[in-house]
């Protein structure tokens, strides 16, 4: 019923900006944007793609860095209704070919200072379709010329919140990526919620590190929201985070866990960073002991976004709620927010929200995908019984917090005992001498899968891998002791900063028939 829709994601953003036309919405490399001129590129943006016929309905594609000018084409394109999909900046050329080809785009914006050479080889890979350049080097049609032409047009706002806007492919870290499917309404639901729960200051001054076409974007919107002001990164270094919270006075920021650890590998001085009032943590389980380390060095404004593609967010772990004294906390995810539903699905396919019974997390609420592109069978097993069902393993406890135990794909299974990776992570993360850790089941021909771990050892730290068998031996019994470990320099991680276990796996997995990824 119309009578009872949500606004769409579109529409928050443009009253938004229409509300305080001076304020300075984007600041980048020296440069400004203030919510007036963000109001007219993405007018300008939205004229471009009206004169090229792109319709309701249509798909247009992203491939950039962070940077506001494809963020603005972006909510120009889902104020027509059309469907925008970001890809992920890393990946190969025939992935990038394929994913085009499986969406149906008819036209790609490409950030030409990033991937000039990536636009070319799409241009010549993909007939058909319109690529508009956003950069120094123009490949196709310069998409910030044209909408400077067009900038004195109208901008319309004609798309309906059933609409589907969002098209967002899955991080892809248990095989391959899914298209999810998402209305406007969902997106501006995700929006509401978090500028309301998060508990962002009353006027953030946000720096955005990971991709904004991510886990790092979904800020933006809640950000304009309270008349703030984004700051865009393009890649994350330790030392140039701690110059720009301390030179722009930074309040609030995201990050994935991987960069927290390397955040507490620079040893920043902590008075640089006294301006933070909100560092939100998302994309992966963090671990319960670094964790700590990251408030004793900045102080208590640690916020946890429990979220999936399928589903943002579905909890949310408070700076309150984070206690330095109670471990618990420290290893939950949140509790759900007020819009959700969640229930732990049991083996005998019951949803149950007792506490301390451990099973599938499973999800209802609005902000719940509409479900994955021409793809029904994934569709019907992720949405079964009206359900949402994530793939976490998890469990509710006695104060209404969600805590996960592992991903459903990535439990061992061996001799066959079950052991999740996140405990022997947890405990490995623990040592004084560990950076960061990956724990995955490789082939074992007499039990199935044997525990294996990869780690990354803090700067100037030496340490056999025997001594770190023995410390998960001693704590945890041979179970889960890793029965190999390899020492490395760095962990592979996907385009959202997640730590990629499917690229750990695949070599241990490779011409095998069954492979547990």
């Amino acid at each position: 019923m119309e009578l009872n829709n949500l606004p769409t994601f579109y529409t928050l953003v443009m009253r938004a900006l229409a509300k305080l036309p001076a304020r300075i919405a984007f600041k980048q490399d020296g440069a400004q944007l203030s919510y007036l001129q963000v109001r007219a590129l993405i007018a300008g943006k939205q004229a471009v793609f009206r004169a090229h016929g792109f319709a309701r309905g249509t798909r247009i594609a992203f491939l950039s860095e962070n940077r506001p000018e494809p963020w603005c084409a972006n909510v120009a394109a889902q104020g027509l209704g059309i469907a925008t999909t970001w890809l992920h900046p890393l990946s190969a050329l025939d992935l990038h070919v394929e994913q085009l080809a499986e969406l149906g785009a008819v036209a790609l914006v490409i950030d030409t200072d990033a991937f000039v050479a990536r636009a070319r080889e799409l241009a010549d890979r993909v007939p058909g379709l319109t690529i508009f350049s956003v950069g120094g080097t123009t490949v196709g049609l310069d998409l910030v010329s044209l909408a400077d032409e067009s900038r004195d047009v109208p901008a319309l706002d004609i798309a309906m919140p059933g609409d589907i806007v969002n098209l967002s492919l899955t991080g892809g870290t248990t095989g391959r990526s899914k298209i999810v499917m998402k209305s406007g309404a969902s997106v501006s639901m995700q929006s509401i919620i978090l500028s309301g729960e998060l508990g962002m200051p009353t006027c953030p001054n946000y720096l955005a590190l990971a991709p904004i076409s991510h886990v790092s974007g979904q800020l933006i919107l809640p950000t304009l929201m309270r008349g703030g002001t984004i700051h865009l990164a393009r890649k994350f270094d330790a030392d140039s985070f701690v110059e720009i919270v301390e030179r722009e006075g930074i309040n609030a920021t995201l990050m994935v866990p991987t960069m927290v650890y390397r955040l507490l590998d620079a040893a920043p001085d902590r008075t640089a960073l006294r301006s933070l009032e909100l560092i939100a943590y998302a994309g992966s389980v963090i671990s319960p002991d670094r964790l700590g380390q990251a408030m004793d060095l900045v102080g208590p404004v640690f916020a946890q976004i429990y979220a999936q593609a399928e589903c943002t967010p579905i909890a949310i772990l408070s700076k309150e709620h984070h206690d330095r004294n109670d471990p618990a906390s420290l290893q939950a995810c949140g509790t759900p927010v007020s819009t959700v539903q969640v229930a732990i699905a049991s083996q005998a396919g019951e949803y149950e929200s007792d506490p301390g019974k451990i099973g599938e997390i499973c999800v209802r609420g609005p902000a719940v995908t509409a479900g994955y592109l021409d793809n029904p069978a994934e569709t019907d097993a992720a949405l079964a019984d009206d359900w949402l069902h994530t793939g976490d393993i998890g469990f509710i406890d006695a104060f209404g917090r969600l805590s996960i135990v592992d991903r459903k794909k990535d439990m061992i299974v061996t001799g066959g005992s079950n052991v999740y990776p996140r405990e022997v992570e947890d405990l490995l993360n623990s040592h004084p001498d560990v950076s960061s850790c990956a724990v995955i089941g490789v082939p074992h021909d007499s039990w199935g899968e044997a525990v294996h771990a990869v780690i990354v050892l803090r700067p100037d730290r030496k340490l056999p891998a025997e001594a770190l068998q023995h410390y998960v031996r001693d704590r945890k019994g041979p179970l889960y002791a890793p029965k190999t470990v390899d020492i490395v320099d760095s962990l592979p991680l996907t385009a959202v900063g997640k730590i990629d276990k499917q690229a750990l796996r695949a070599p241990f997995w490779e011409g095998r028939a069954r492979n547990v990824a």
